[in-house]
Formats: C-alpha cells, structure tokens, sequence
C-alpha cells in the first residue's frame, strides 16, 4: 500500500468503510511499522478495522482477547505437560532419560503473541486491552517493543518481520501512557449519518435507502440521549435486519429490542418520539 487512499481502497473493498483519518492511521502503521491503538465507545468499527486490515493486506489474524487476570501462559505460551509426561515415561522405559528433549518445539504451546511473532507478516489485534491488569499491559510493551519472547527452557523466538499490531479499548479505564507512546493512536468516533447509511446499504444490499437513512438518523439521535448503552453501527446493522425480516418501511417501537439493550434506554427513546 503506497498511500492512504490505497490503503483505503483495500478496507473498502474487504467490507469496511473509513474515513480519511482512519484511512491515514492505518496507513501510518503500516508503512512505520508501529502498533495501532484505537480507542472509542463500543461499536465505532475498533475491531472490524482489524479484522478488515487482515483482508487488505492479505494477511492472516491472530487476536488476542483481553480480560481481566490473564497473563502469559494465556497470552504467550505453555507447555504441553501431559504430552511431555508421556514422552518422559517412553524414555524412562527406554533408560534413555533426558530432561533436554523436554523443551523442544513439538511440546510448546503457542499462543496468540507466540503465534504472531511466528507467522509474521500478520495483524495481531489485541482486543479490549483496558480490560487487563497493570501487569499485563507492562508484559505486552516489553513484548511490542521487541518484537521476541525469550523462553528459559527454550530460547529467543524472534519475528523475522514484526506483526501490524492493533490494540483496541473502549477505555473503561486509562490504559498507561507508556504503551500508549510505543503506538500510533486514533479515536474512534460514531460514524456519520452518510457513512453510516453507506456502511448499512453495503453490509445489507437489499435494504431500501429510504429505511437506511430512517435507521441511521433515529440512532444518531439516541446517541444524543446519553444512554446506558449507545447503540454502535452492529446495532444499526441489526436493528435494519430486524426491519427487512418484518416487511416493516420505518422504524418502530416493536424493533426496539434489536438496537436497545436496556429497558431504562427503551423508555427514555420512547419518551423521545424518536420512535413512532
């Protein structure tokens, strides 16, 4: 990819839909090599970008997703230890016993960060990353910033050539400054009322534009309501699915389900008139 407008091309044509500043971002990871922290409210396309990377580059993914308590062995690597019990026991029968033949690669269990840095090129998307501990985030920076893992029993693996990292947050709480600077940063926003139109007439090709733009414009609108949970672009997505299975030619309050999950947020859009 030689620009940003190429690179765009290519999430076009893999089903996402950027923006010029997306577009650039991505760009920029790419040709400096650098990760890509994406930051934004839940549903503003952080994920779908990464899955769509993939595609354009031509890449495979490996994701790694984040939760609260994982650690190396979950995100890095572990050994297989029934199968190397029974390989010991073989030698043991055979008294040929040797602790060494124990760490060899046939009995390493890779993980996601291990898997990457083994398959490079590839996207690596760290999925939700502000759901991780401190000590996480601090094991994934030494991680990115080298590019190799150093395993005791068995040595450096490193990545010929280093993994497009994307890491993604929806900032239930500050991720540190220290990763934050090893990467690239952009902030997602909703999409606007013609890319979110476009993203729904893309995603669903059957859908009349008239009810494209009546979906897209009624969730903008319920965004503005400070709700418990903003409806995202795959809530869009499947409240205009539930509108095309129905036959319906507007939106309306039966629908509701599809696009709001919380009943305090069902009433205040009710409330509204947003919905007939």
């Amino acid at each position: 990819m030689e620009s940003p407008e190429e690179l765009a091309s290519g999430l076009d044509r893999a089903g996402y839909l950027p923006d010029d500043g997306i577009a650039t971002a991505a760009f920029l990871a790419v040709a400096m090599g650098r990760p890509l922290f994406l930051e934004g409210e839940p549903g503003t396309g952080k994920t779908s970008l990464a899955l769509a990377l993939a595609k354009a580059l031509d890449v495979p993914l490996i994701r790694l997703q984040c939760h609260e308590g994982i650690d190396a062995t979950q995100a890095l690597y572990d050994w297989d230890y029934p199968r190397q019990l029974m390989h010991l026991r073989v030698l043991e029968t055979r008294g040929e016993v040797d602790e060494a033949s124990l760490y060899t690669r046939r009995f390493l269990l890779a993980r996601p960060l291990l898997q990457a840095l083994e398959n490079a090129p590839c996207v690596l998307l760290v999925d939700e990353v502000d759901r991780a501990d401190d000590e996480f985030e601090a094991f994934l920076l030494e991680v990115l910033s080298e590019n190799a893992v150093s395993i005791p029993e068995f040595g450096e693996i490193r990545a010929a050539t280093p993994p497009l990292t994307v890491l993604t947050s929806n900032r239930t709480r500050e991720v540190h400054d220290a990763l934050k600077r090893r990467c690239l940063y952009h902030w997602l926003e909703h999409p606007g009322l013609e890319r979110e139109v476009a993203i729904l007439r893309r995603t669903l090709p059957g859908l009349d534009e008239r009810l494209a733009r009546q979906v897209a414009e009624a969730v903008r609108r319920m965004r503005g309501l400070d709700l418990l949970k903003p409806p995202g672009v795959a809530e869009s997505l499947d409240w205009a699915r539930a509108l095309q299975a129905l036959g319906r030619t507007e939106p309306d309050v039966a629908t509701l389900g599809a696009v709001l999950k919380y009943r305090e947020d069902a009433e205040r859009v009710i409330g509204s008139t947003i919905v007939g």
